[in-house]
């Protein structure tokens, strides 16, 4: 599989092949957003299950209309099949409430970092980064 790096979105290479790890800086446009569905749809294709993080620190917005993207809707319904484990760190307040919200009513382990609990974020994924 390849490698993820499109725009504001790098994929950070871990130590487990069944986590996939996001570094997200900047704004993300509906381009972007496809990109990295059809991306995780691929994954999904090779993969029963696996465990997702994403580091948005330096994250700046997104746009709201990338959401209506076919291969966007298609790879979200999937992750619901296919994510046992979903860390995001350093999300913007409404977002890491929402992912508390979701996390009781999807069947996703989802939990939202603090940017000084990434340590404790990568244990929930069950990975470490490795440098590329």
């Amino acid at each position: 599989m390849t490698h993820f790096n499109h725009g504001p979105i790098q994929q950070i290479a871990t130590d487990n092949d069944a986590v996939f790890a996001f570094q997200i800086h900047g704004h993300i446009d509906d381009d972007t957003s496809e990109a990295l569905a059809q991306f995780m749809n691929d994954v999904f294709d090779e993969h029963p299950k696996v465990n997702m993080l994403l580091e948005m620190t330096k994250f700046t917005g997104s746009d709201w209309d990338s959401m209506l993207d076919g291969d966007v809707i298609k790879s979200r319904f999937r992750s619901l099949q296919h994510v046992a484990r979903y860390a995001v760190v350093g999300a913007p307040d409404r977002a890491a409430k929402m992912i508390g919200l979701m996390d009781k009513v999807i069947p996703v382990e989802a939990r939202a970092f603090d940017t000084d609990e990434i340590t404790q974020a990568w244990d929930f994924v069950g990975a470490q980064p490795v440098a590329a």
